[in-house]
């Protein structure tokens, strides 16, 4: 993790925007990104991070996530990613067990267009 994305994680701490263990829990996972050969800096996870974060600080917060309308369109660029599709859900279930955030399906599905990015960007 580069200098400016572990700023991002620290100013939603400082900031008070999420819980603390909401940061924690997303800086977990993308160090586990990163021990799995991924190159996680701000440019290639900055928007990964803040919408994992944001998603999250909202669940647990009792704020509603509603269903998007471009969720069909979503599945569909995601058909040839089903790695990345196994890889959100896995989060997903992470952070069911970890904070009691069920994040709904669009949320899965987007994060999982995130991950699939961030699978094609070559390692550093």
């Amino acid at each position: 993790m580069d200098d400016q994305l572990a700023l991002r994680l620290r100013l939603f701490r400082e900031g008070g925007e999420v819980r603390p263990e909401v940061v924690d829990f997303v800086t977990a996972e993308l160090e586990a990104l990163a021990a799995g050969g991924a190159r996680v800096t701000e440019a290639t996870a900055g928007m990964l991070t803040s919408h994992l974060t944001m998603a999250l600080g909202r669940l647990l917060d009792g704020e509603p996530i509603g269903q998007f309308t471009t969720d069909e369109q979503v599945a569909a660029e995601l058909a040839d990613h089903p790695e990345a599709v196994e890889r959100a859900r896995a989060v997903a279930g992470r952070a069911e067990r970890t904070l009691g955030a069920a994040l709904p399906d669009s949320e899965v599905n987007f994060l999982a267009l995130h991950l699939a990015v961030l699978a094609q960007r070559p390692a550093a």
